[in-house]
């Protein structure tokens, strides 16, 4: 079999998204205002969703100083019908949807023997059941059109536990791993790639609590070979190279952006 052989300017273009389309849910989050931000930066138009209108405008009007689109549309990532609306306005407007990122979540903490079962049902639904409705909307749309980039938000609580509670959120984390090791598989056919970036504890309005706390602050610094939490911004290359040609072999893998936690 012939073998292509890529040009200069090829390999140059890898990381180029002019003219793709994509989907960040919790897009007005830290996590998902920074990839959308990174994506917008290299080309891409964008499409945020969220729960609350207020804050994704203000998401929106941030990553358009890229100067590409940016439409911003209010969806509740676990409502299939909402999602699916979601998804078929992006097409509509855009043309098609290339990119997806399923950045959406909640992130309750108890001790196990104390977590109330509706908090924890709450995060699973939000996480998981949040993660596949949306890949599975985007996902039709890309298995029609032959290709497609998926970027599931993993965590290194979906790989290692953690006393801190988290007894629901690291079980719905390794749940998204798994889910996206499974539709890499089913959709490598398609030529869509599922990936999974997998964050150490990072600053967000949600960890401020507990990045501020010494006591805890100190427990996760020992646990990260780099010495200090991630900061939204150290995300933005992870993204733009999975949602790119540079990633187009790579499939159902779970890239840990952890500072070493995972190493040691």
């Amino acid at each position: 079999m012939d073998r292509e052989v890529w040009s200069l300017d090829k390999i140059r273009d890898l990381f180029d998204l002019t003219g793709k389309v994509a989907i960040v849910t919790g897009g007005s989050g830290a996590f998902g205002q920074a990839a959308a931000k990174g994506l917008a930066a290299f080309g891409a138009d964008v499409v945020i969703a969220g729960r609350h209108a207020d804050t994704l405008d203000t998401a929106a009007a941030d990553i358009a100083q890229a100067g590409t689109k940016v439409i911003p549309i209010p969806c509740d990532a676990t409502d299939a019908d909402a999602v699916e609306a979601m998804v078929a306005r992006t097409v509509d407007e855009l043309g098609h949807v290339d990119v997806l990122v399923t950045a959406s979540g909640v992130a309750n903490r108890f001790a196990a023997e104390e977590f109330p079962i509706d908090e924890w049902q709450k995060v699973m639904d939000s996480l998981v059941k949040g993660t596949y409705v949306c890949c599975q909307a985007a996902g039709k749309r890309m298995i029609a059109q032959g290709n497609g980039k998926i970027i599931t938000v993993g965590s290194i609580r979906g790989e290692l536990g953690h006393p801190g509670g988290y007894s629901a959120y690291g079980t719905a984390k390794g749940a998204v791993h798994l889910l996206t090791k499974q539709l890499a598989t089913e959709w490598a056919k398609h030529h869509i790639n599922v990936n999974s970036i997998a964050p150490c504890i990072f600053w967000t309005p949600l960890t401020q609590q507990v990045l501020d706390d010494p006591k805890l602050y100190q427990i996760f610094m020992q646990r990260i070979p780099w010495g200090r939490a991630a900061d939204p911004q150290d995300f933005i290359g992870a993204t733009v190279y999975l949602a790119s040609a540079a990633s187009d072999f790579v499939t159902g893998d779970i890239l840990m952006v952890d500072g070493g936690s995972k190493a040691g």
